[in-house]
């Protein structure tokens, strides 16, 4: 288990790169200066967060436009490149990412699909999204489901950063999450805050649904000689599942792991959960084929790997640092070209080796 000794900053950090010159990356978030002005106090006041007209006052000039959808806001970021990133509020979902590529135009890099749910609404799945459970030693837990827009800074010349923030009911947990468009790359910044006077424990992940053109077609380059674990499909709210996998084996991925854990304080947090199991495999091929359904967990995989699509004729570069895992899951090839299922999920997690983030701490790891 990953222990915080002094105050810093959590910080994951994924890269998802289109060869020669686009990144998306989940990384370390370093301060800048601060605008007075917050868009999270709004969310306790008479002004709606999806008031379109308002934020375009707000941010004209920022390369940033807003879009009304029911009780949901669209956050479109476009650079003078031509490299747009779109993200949803409250959900926090980045559903769309259209980088700039070396031949001059511009190619959609996340997967979503719209679905219509029980009630007749419409929702979104896929994209880009973070899942995190945190813990306390008395057992209470807390998950981030509700994002506010709390900044938005930059030009559209040089780069783009919209800031979200979610906490818990008591303000003693907060999570930010700074998303950065430039002109090669998306960020994803991930900052996690303890303010309360006890140890947290923090499982979760970022995740990417890449869209290629089929799994058969597509392969993860540069991880030989990683370890890895087969472990069940995580499932969130946003992820887009095979029929032929059983929501219900997969949904308590954070209650499964998290049972292990007892009560008291961090000594006893960090000696209930155990020993990680022996690693059950090793990759072995260097253009490792996703055609068969999988669901790994890496642990030693490097910095930067890649993503070839061959049907599309295009790759993905995929950098991570800031968790000790990567997840890669494929959810195999018998389903149509181009189609619903034409995706590959990828991104860091802390899954087998949750963080315990020490009282009034907030968590980094450099890169």
């Amino acid at each position: 288990m990953a222990m915080a000794n002094i105050s810093h900053l959590f910080s994951p950090n994924f890269i998802l790169t289109p060869t020669k010159t686009t990144k998306l990356f989940y990384s370390a978030y370093h301060p800048r200066q601060q605008r007075d002005f917050s868009v999270l106090a709004m969310a306790s006041s008479s002004i709606p967060l999806n008031n379109v007209e308002y934020l375009e006052r707000e941010f004209k000039g920022q390369g940033v436009s807003f879009e009304g959808i029911g009780d949901s806001c669209v956050v479109r970021m476009r650079l003078d490149n031509g490299s747009v990133a779109s993200l949803m509020v409250p959900s926090g979902l980045i559903t769309s990412y259209k980088a700039h590529m070396w031949h001059g135009s511009t190619v959609e890099l996340l997967h979503t699909i719209v679905l219509e749910n029980e009630d007749g609404g419409v929702v979104v799945r896929g994209g880009m999204s973070t899942d995190f459970e945190c813990r306390s030693d008395s057992g209470v837990t807390w998950s981030p489901s509700t994002w506010v827009l709390h900044d938005v800074r930059g030009d559209a010349e040089s780069s783009i950063e919209v800031e979200l923030r979610s906490s818990d009911s008591e303000n003693m947990v907060e999570l930010k999450n700074i998303v950065s468009l430039q002109p090669d790359a998306l960020y994803s910044q991930v900052v996690i805050t303890n303010s309360k006077s006890s140890p947290l424990l923090l499982m979760g992940y970022i995740m990417s649904h890449l869209a290629v053109s089929t799994p058969d077609a597509s392969f993860a380059v540069g991880l030989e000689g990683s370890d890895y674990y087969s472990k069940s499909p995580f499932i969130s709210d946003f992820s887009i599942i095979p029929p032929e996998i059983s929501k219900s084996k997969t949904r308590g991925v954070f209650q499964g792991l998290l049972s292990n854990l007892g009560r008291g304080d961090e000594a006893k947090m960090k000696s209930n959960f155990g020993e990680i199991e022996k690693a059950e495999g090793e990759e072995k091929d260097n253009y490792a084929q996703l055609t068969e359904k999988m669901s790994r967990i890496y642990t030693s995989a490097p910095q930067e790997f890649t993503i070839l699509d061959r049907g599309k004729r295009n790759s993905v570069a995929v950098g991570t640092t800031g968790f000790d895992e990567l997840y890669i899951f494929s959810p195999g090839s018998s389903h149509e070209w181009y189609g619903k299922y034409a995706f590959i999920c990828t991104g860091p997690s802390a899954m087998l080796k949750p963080i315990v983030l020490n009282p009034n701490a907030v968590w980094r790891e450099f890169y």
